[in-house]
């Protein structure tokens, strides 16, 4: 193939087959460990997009994530950790993956070769000029999310994208595009592995800088965590032990009466001094 896209490249390691296991996990490390210097990078196209996405929530706009596969997957991790991490509504960030649902679990035959679906899937959830939608595609290539952003940019719907070559079919057409060339991958043409790994890492940086500086953190804490379990409930606990320097009892109290961290902090001192 002429001009292989770097994400098809030929690996840089030979006869994997022959490796023992210390030899396989020491040069997957190995490749691993370039991850984070290709994403450092790119941090000023990161940050322009954290800035536009930024602008339109705070103003009442929500976060699209659309891709395929691993990709999409990834997105929808993403969007579904941000209500219990942050305490926003499960319609504020969400996360498309072509085939639906149940394409989390299993390949959907054809489904990312749909030029037209992704807008189909957008509607459902009325996406406006308001919002903000970022694809993910490793290769840049994939029809499901391109044509996604084609009919975004049409009704004036900011764009971006997540891919892991340069100069791609997705990049041309985002507007916010974040390239980051990690390099083939360790099993030649493998992108559920650097180019994955980027993907989440980035997007681990995207919300999360999005919601620290939407005000859903507090310090270094998650003030807004819903109490879903006894992991969370205890770390709610400790929270305000720490912050009010109170004890554990107090703390159990006041977390069970006002239901979030941030509502103790808010309230605790017209209450309690």
């Amino acid at each position: 193939m002429k001009n292989k896209p770097t994400t098809e490249q030929s690996s840089n390691y030979n006869n994997l087959e022959k490796m023992d296991t210390f030899e396989l996990l020491s040069n997957i490390n190995a490749e691993d460990k370039t991850v984070p210097l290709a994403i450092e990078k790119v941090i000023p196209s990161i940050e322009k997009l954290v800035n536009i996405i930024y602008d339109k929530m705070k103003d009442g706009g929500r976060l699209f994530y659309i891709g395929a596969g691993t990709s999409g997957r990834l997105g929808v991790l993403d969007a579904s950790e941000c209500p219990p991490t942050y305490g926003v509504s499960d319609d504020w960030v969400i996360g498309l993956i072509a085939g639906g649902d149940i394409a989390l679990r299993k390949a959907v035959e054809n489904a990312e070769d749909d030029t037209t679906l992704a807008w189909k899937d957008l509607q459902k959830y009325n996406i406006t000029n308001k919002d903000v939608l970022v694809g993910i595609a490793a290769s840049g290539t994939t029809p499901y999310v391109i044509g996604g952003l084609q009919k975004a940019k049409e009704h004036n719907i900011i764009t971006g994208c997540i891919t892991c070559n340069k100069n791609s079919p997705l990049s041309l057409v985002a507007e916010f595009p974040i390239e980051i060339v990690v390099g083939p991958e360790f099993v030649t043409g493998s992108t559920r592995m650097k180019a994955g790994t980027a993907q989440k890492l980035v997007l681990n940086m995207i919300s999360t800088s999005v919601m620290i500086k939407l005000g859903r953190v507090k310090d270094n804490k998650m003030v807004h965590m819903q109490l879903s379990n006894t992991k969370l409930v205890n770390r709610g606990v400790l929270m305000l032990m720490d912050e009010l320097l109170i004890d554990e009892d107090l703390a159990s109290m006041l977390l069970e009466k006002h239901k979030s961290v941030k509502n103790v902090l808010d309230l605790y001192k017209s209450e309690f001094l």
